[in-house]
């Protein structure tokens, strides 16, 4: 329990390079590998204080891994790293074209709806929106290894949109398919 380290990032915590791409069998692996060695069901005939130890740096352990394995959150956290604060709650996006496309987006996912056999065309959309968000994610990383950590912020909040979007036609999708 003496090589405990807290105050390191996440990429470092898995012995990883800090990248918007990862190797996510490698990280699984190395997750794994640290949980099997700091769990707290090891340190049962630890101290006290060692157990906590092994509580809170599992957690960590979780957490980082939680973050990482997501590209939306591991976006979000690259951002987190850099000196300035590009994630600040008051961040309004100022892309009138994208903004556009995402009203497009939801009036037509507010019409396939109303169809009683919607299934083929709420498949249509997700798949242009999936392709969307593929697009986003690489403008990203585009932006993020130029370190254009400003511009990389704004996409970041465009693939919010896209997440979001995506995460309520599939709740939708699974609303439709146990209503039938």
């Amino acid at each position: 329990m003496k090589n405990i380290e807290f105050s390191c990032d996440y990429f470092e915590l898995f012995g990883i390079p800090v990248s918007y791409e990862i190797d996510l069998a490698l990280l699984e692996r190395r997750y794994q590998e640290l949980q099997l060695k700091f769990h707290p069901d090891r340190h049962m005939r630890s101290t006290p204080q060692e157990q906590l130890l092994a509580v809170q740096y599992v957690s960590l352990i979780n957490q980082a891994y939680t973050e990482l394995k997501s590209t939306l959150s591991r976006a979000r956290y690259l951002l987190s790293l850099q000196d300035k604060n590009y994630l600040n709650d008051s961040y309004t996006l100022h892309d009138p074209a994208f903004l556009m496309e995402q009203i497009e987006f939801r009036d037509e996912l507010a019409e396939v709806s109303k169809t009683t056999n919607s299934c083929v065309a709420r498949a249509e959309l997700n798949q242009r929106v999936e392709e969307r968000y593929e697009e986003t994610k690489n403008t990203f990383k585009n932006y993020f290894n130029q370190h254009n950590f400003e511009v990389a912020a704004e996409t970041l909040a465009k693939m919010q949109f896209l997440d979001k979007f995506l995460t309520e036609l599939t709740q939708l999708n699974e609303e439709l398919e146990n209503f039938n």
